[in-house]
């Protein structure tokens, strides 16, 4: 697949995801107005879908950038940073994100944004320590590469809908609270109610891993060998992955719903052991950095 075409099918995956996102939830209130009798399910089914998708649209770089607990980055104080940013910017034709730090010891990054003229770009201040600077250009560009294939809408507004996906679940156990009425019809209701909010309640991380996996796995090796074009020296990738798969312990603020923005697993290496692999948001790093050794410039 080329450039543009993987630019426009992420385009298209944003746009389905949100129309199934708002299709399934006005279904299920539409289901609980039935069940009930009472049209209030499907107003507030149709008014939270439609305040979900606008807030995973608009707000959701915002929403990831505080559950990281990133701070805007100064030029005075990460001059380095900034230098690089805006070489690689201007090489990649992209116009100059915004840049974040996080301040935690654990080496990672990730970019976040609706779009390139709205992008971010966040590491942490463990990467910043230990990254020499053609690791450091390797590392931003993977993070300009996801902002230039448009990765970026589409792996942002996941946080959101998936995080959501938790909140509906828990909402349905805990709607048979607003029963209390005697009516075979309404106790039926509140069983199917209970039945559908554990079902929920125990798919929702299911789900919330796949919908990361459908899109993280294959985005992260597109990125590292965009990302290495852009360098045209693979290597500083490579040694940079090196460096951050040896650093066995998670970061601070690391999230399930935010795992997948990250350029490597924030919850550390050992969190990559036995059958926790088949639920990795990312390829092993010893593959990433074989398929970058192996790329011919």
């Amino acid at each position: 697949m080329s450039l543009y075409a993987n630019q426009d099918a992420n385009v298209r995956k944003t746009w389905l995801l949100i129309t199934v996102f708002f299709a399934v939830v006005i279904g299920i209130g539409y289901l609980f107005a039935q069940l009930y009798g009472d049209p209030s399910f499907l107003y507030i089914a149709v008014i939270f879908s439609v305040l979900m998708n606008v807030l995973s649209y608009w707000f959701s770089d915002k929403i990831v950038l505080k559950m990281s607990g990133a701070k805007p980055a100064s030029r005075e104080a990460q001059f380095n940073l900034y230098t690089v940013v805006e070489n690689l910017a201007i090489t990649a034709g992209l116009p100059m994100p915004k840049i974040y730090v996080i301040d935690d010891p654990a080496p990672n990054a990730f970019a976040t944004g609706r779009d390139k003229e709205h992008a971010v770009v966040a590491v942490s201040t463990g990467l910043l320590k230990i990254m020499d600077r053609t690791e450091l250009e390797g590392v931003i560009a993977h993070e300009l590469s996801h902002i230039g294939n448009r990765d970026i809408l589409l792996s942002t507004v996941i946080v959101v809908l998936v995080g959501f996906i938790s909140i509906l679940a828990d909402w349905f156990t805990r709607a048979q609270l607003f029963g209390g009425h005697s009516s075979d019809r309404e106790g039926n209701g509140n069983a199917v109610f209970m039945v559908l909010g554990i079902v929920l309640a125990i798919l929702s991380p299911i789900i919330a891993t796949l919908m990361q996996l459908a899109i993280s796995r294959r985005r992260e090796l597109l990125a590292d060998s965009s990302g290495a074009l852009l360098t045209r020296y693979p290597e500083g990738l490579a040694r940079a992955l090196e460096k951050i798969g040896a650093y066995a312990a998670p970061m601070h603020n690391a999230h399930n719903v935010t795992a997948h923005l990250y350029l490597s697993n924030p919850f550390g290496a050992k969190a990559a052991k036995g059958l926790s692999k088949l639920f990795m948001t990312h390829p092993p790093v010893e593959d990433r950095i074989r398929l970058l050794r192996g790329m011919n410039l």
